[in-house]
C-alpha cells in the first residue's frame, strides 16, 4: 500500500527544515497531541502508540542532505513499512511531503488506510505550522 500526504510548502530554509525532521525527536510535534501517547524517542528512532492502542515505531535507515529522510518499522508495529520525507527547495521555502509504502494485506489495508492517510496530512500541515510560529 502506497499512500502520499498533500504537499506543502514551509516558510523555512530547506537546510532548517531538513535539520528538523533529521532528528526524530522532533517528529513528536508533527503528530496530532490528542491521539497519540507513550511517546519516546532520541535522535535516530521514536515510538508512540496510537488511540486503539497501536504502537508505531521509526527508525532512521538512511539521508540524502538536503532532499530525503528515510524511515522504516521499527520493533513491535503490526507491519513493516517505510516513511520517506521528501524536501524540494522553493525559493527561500520548502517543498515537502510524506511518502508511506506498507506491506499491508488486504484486510488490514481497508481498517488502516483512512487513518493513515489523516496522520501523514495532519504531518505535514503540522510541520508547515511549525514554521508559521
Amino acid at each position: 500500500m502506497i499512500l502520499e500526504s498533500n504537499k506543502v510548502v514551509v516558510d523555512g530554509s530547506i537546510k532548517s527544515v531538513f535539520d528538523f525532521l533529521s532528528d526524530t525527536n522532533n517528529i513528536l510535534h508533527l503528530l496530532p497531541q490528542d491521539k497519540i501517547s507513550d511517546w519516546k524517542s532520541d535522535n535516530l528512532s521514536c515510538s508512540f502508540k496510537v488511540q486503539g492502542g497501536i504502537i508505531i515505531s521509526f527508525l532512521q535507515d538512511r539521508v540524502e542532505e538536503p532532499t530525503r529522510i528515510y524511515l522504516k518499522s521499527g520493533e513491535k508495529v503490526p507491519f513493516k513499512f517505510t516513511l520517506t520525507l521528501f524536501l524540494e527547495e522553493q525559493e527561500d521555502k520548502t517543498g515537502g511531503y510524506l511518502k508511506f509504502d506498507g506491506d499491508v494485506n488486504y484486510f488490514l489495508k481497508m481498517m488502516v488506510e483512512g487513518p493513515l492517510k489523516h496522520l501523514f496530512n495532519t504531518m505535514a500541515e503540522n510541520l508547515k505550522a511549525h514554521y508559521e510560529n
